[in-house]
């Protein structure tokens, strides 16, 4: 009788587009195991009775129990009552599998009301470590856009949505006994192998970005009984626009641009952060046109350099933003270099209403002009906008939708969640994080063109209910000083990258807003996100975990004793460079490894922490200065006074701007005066000027003859800290 029970019970579930996937040979089953799953809906236990091999046990917890009707259709199954804090209910499957059963936990103990993974019991693990059982995980996607789970009002609903199980190969699961607090350590594990697995199964490395929106709109466009369309994306103009505006406008600017560019051809974009830039990215993209995203803030001569680097010929912008910036000489600059600029203002002209109606044909019949990505290039970056000569960072549809995909794994967004991006989409961490995240996953977004208006901001954020908002150590601290209390008391998450995330800034989150700020770590070259706590594995101090599907060695490091350099590798790590004496070469990282030139701790449960930095970089306020081009700006500003003087620049902390550069010199004439007018004269970016300027008569070298930064960084960290005790007495 319960062998034709789930005859029916798959039958029927077959019928209305349920789909089981089986990773393994069925004749590899173990005689006993745990089937840990997530929990998404009320049928979850009647879906793993149906296609589950084997004749498990079903631990079912008092919600799904006390329901006559699952009961009822489960009658021939071997089910129990489960408390998973209950010693004597684990004690009890454990029993059941150390005589040879398998059993099914949901780990999450309830229905999740995120869509996501909630909080994780030590139930599962403590029952597979205690019987010497492999841990079989099971991932269900599908019931939460159904009527019966508990997702109302977060995600859309409809009658009969697509259902898939898959059953992951068996892992073994042994803990470590000289781990602390090994009941965090069990929870963490599990909660780990379901995101491993929530990862592989939603990502797909083969889809394009535009498709890719396609995709999220077919599943988040319509909403209510009456499809009413929902606004996902808005900007400081106040027109909110649905997947369907969206949609169609990238295809009308996308459809213009193909006739004018050629196929691959690398399309500049200097734009703020705005509805059109966005459609003009997508638009771009649906025919394989790559955007060229220029840092419009670095000054004429970055930008001719990145223009070449990246061999671009065209320059989508504004007219209305040019003259708002006041970067007319940019683009006089530009044209004198052989640049053609395109403004968008003039595009009405072009178009007529065929051109609209072609538009919205291909919307409706969901036509994606090129619907595979994969490692074809999708998007190019600059690593600094704050060098002489910046390298362009080459990253894939693949590299993207991995990130954004690993990101849904750290944290859930839904449609009651709206993004506030002031991050300029020119860095990756406003690309990705701020602008595709959001898109590719449901959210709501809203653009706002500069970080750098505190007060605004904070209206802005308390008039729209903003409940997610990523940003930099420094604008955050803007904010928090600024804003009223209650301007954020819809947030729901806060997340601070691109430098560190300093104590005091938490402190003040915390106490004067009560929100908890979260910390991640990554680089342009990953796409940018490597690392991230959230809030079922957080510690403060450290960068947090590293993403699913993300693999890492620690190189030593000559001279630091503790941790080593952090080399990662995964599906987010960049296709390449074009570098600036070699323009549009492709040249890939090293075996498929990122040296990201952090020296890092990995502590014994995988929680990552920054010990120092060996490439020559600063972190000014989120953005990238290198130390070598401050050294040779130094250098050829006094050249004149010949080649005897010895020069040396190194980074230390800063209390607001996260680091501060520091000139050593032997050379008594240097004066800051002398430097901005330097870099005033010859297009270089303020960020060069080194904030303290201190004379010695050698600077510390190796043996080679090369500066040895290390020690020149300490020595003077204690000279400035003599400083501060001399004032202080």
């Amino acid at each position: 009788m319960n062998k034709f029970v789930k005859f029916c019970l798959r039958t029927f579930f077959t019928i209305f587009k349920s789909r089981c996937k089986i990773c393994f040979d069925l004749e590899k089953l173990p005689k006993k195991g745990v089937y840990v799953s997530n929990h998404v809906s009320y049928l979850d236990p009647l879906l793993l009775y149906a296609f589950l091999p084997g004749n498990p046990v079903f631990a079912l917890n008092g919600h799904l129990h006390r329901r006559h009707w699952i009961r009822n259709l489960m009658k021939y199954a071997d089910t129990m009552l489960f408390n998973p804090i209950e010693p004597s209910d684990i004690k009890e499957l454990i029993a059941k599998v150390d005589s040879g059963r398998l059993v099914v936990i949901f780990a999450e103990g309830r229905i999740t009301e995120s869509g996501g993974l909630m909080k994780i019991y030590e139930a599962p693990g403590l029952v597979a470590d205690k019987s010497k059982a492999p841990l079989i995980p099971v991932w269900i996607d599908g019931p939460q856009y159904g009527y019966f789970s508990k997702t109302k009002g977060k995600l859309p609903h409809r009658p009969l949505p697509k259902m898939r199980i898959t059953v992951g190969a068996p892992r073994p699961f042994k803990l470590k006994d000289e781990l602390r607090r090994q009941r965090d350590h069990i929870s963490n594990e599990v909660y780990t192998i379901l995101r491993d697995m929530q990862f592989e199964i939603n990502y797909n490395p083969n889809i394009s970005l535009f498709a890719h929106l396609m995709k999220t709109s077919k599943v988040h466009s319509k909403k209510g009984f009456f499809f009413k369309r929902p606004r996902v994306i808005e900007d400081i103009n106040r027109k909110p626009n649905s997947f369907k505006d969206l949609i169609i406008k990238s295809f009308v600017i996308g459809k213009f641009f193909k006739k004018r560019t050629s196929h691959f051809e690398h399309v500049g974009l200097m734009l703020p952060n705005t509805i059109a830039a966005v459609c003009a990215l997508f638009g771009l993209s649906a025919y394989e046109r790559i955007p060229v995203m220029l840092n419009f803030s670095v000054g004429a001569k970055n930008m001719v350099s990145m223009c070449k680097t990246a061999q671009v010929k065209l320059v989508i912008t504004s007219l209305t933003f040019i003259r708002t910036a006041k970067l007319e000489s940019v683009i006089e600059v530009l044209k004198a270099n052989g640049v053609e600029i395109f403004y968008l203002e003039s595009l009405a002209k072009h178009i007529n209403i065929f051109a609209k109606i072609g538009a919205f044909l291909r919307y409706k019949i969901k036509r994606v002009p090129h619907k595979d990505g994969g490692n074809k290039k999708a998007v190019i970056l600059f690593t600094s906008g704050s060098e002489g000569a910046p390298k362009a960072v080459v990253l894939s549809h693949a590299n993207i939708i991995s990130n954004t995909k690993q990101l849904a794994c750290l944290e859930t967004l839904n449609t009651t969640d709206l993004v506030f991006n002031a991050l300029p989409m020119f860095h990756s961490f406003g690309l990705t994080v701020g602008t595709f995240f959001p898109l590719f996953e449901g959210g709501r977004l809203f653009l706002y063109p500069s970080p750098l208006h505190y007060r605004v901001i904070a209206e802005l954020v308390y008039e729209l209910g903003a409940t997610i908002m990523f940003g930099t150590d420094t604008f955050f601290r803007g904010y928090g000083k600024i804003a009223h209390p209650y301007d954020f008391h819809n947030m729901r998450f806060m997340y601070g990258g691109a430098e560190a995330v300093k104590l005091d800034t938490r402190n003040m989150w915390m106490e004067r807003m009560g929100i908890r700020m979260m910390e991640a770590y990554g680089s342009t070259e990953c796409a940018p996100v490597v690392t991230g706590n959230n809030s079922v594995f957080n510690r403060f101090g450290s960068i947090g975990k590293l993403l699913p599907a993300m693999k890492y060695k620690i190189e030593p490091v000559p001279g630091i004793e503790k941790g080593g350099e952090l080399w990662v590798k995964g599906p987010n790590v960049m296709l390449g460079y074009f570098m600036p004496e070699n323009p549009g070469v492709l040249v890939p990282p090293e075996d498929g490894w990122y040296k990201t030139g952090d020296v890092v701790e990995i502590d014994e449960i995988g929680f990552v922490y920054i010990r120092d930095r060996i490439k020559r970089f600063a972190k000014i306020g989120g953005e990238m200065v290198s130390l070598t081009a401050v050294m040779e700006m130094v250098v050829k500003a006094y050249e004149w006074m010949g080649p005897d003087f010895e020069y040396g620049v190194v980074s230390i902390p800063h209390e607001s701007k996260g680091e501060q550069i520091v000139l050593v010199t032997n050379n008594k004439q240097v004066q800051q005066s002398v430097l901005h007018e330097y870099v005033k004269n010859n297009g270089l970016s303020e960020l060069f000027l080194p904030r303290i300027i201190m004379y010695r008569d050698s600077i510390p070298t190796f043996a080679t003859g090369k500066t040895d930064n290390i020690t020149l960084k300490k020595e003077v960290l204690e000279e400035l800290e003599n400083q501060e005790l001399k004032k202080a007495s």
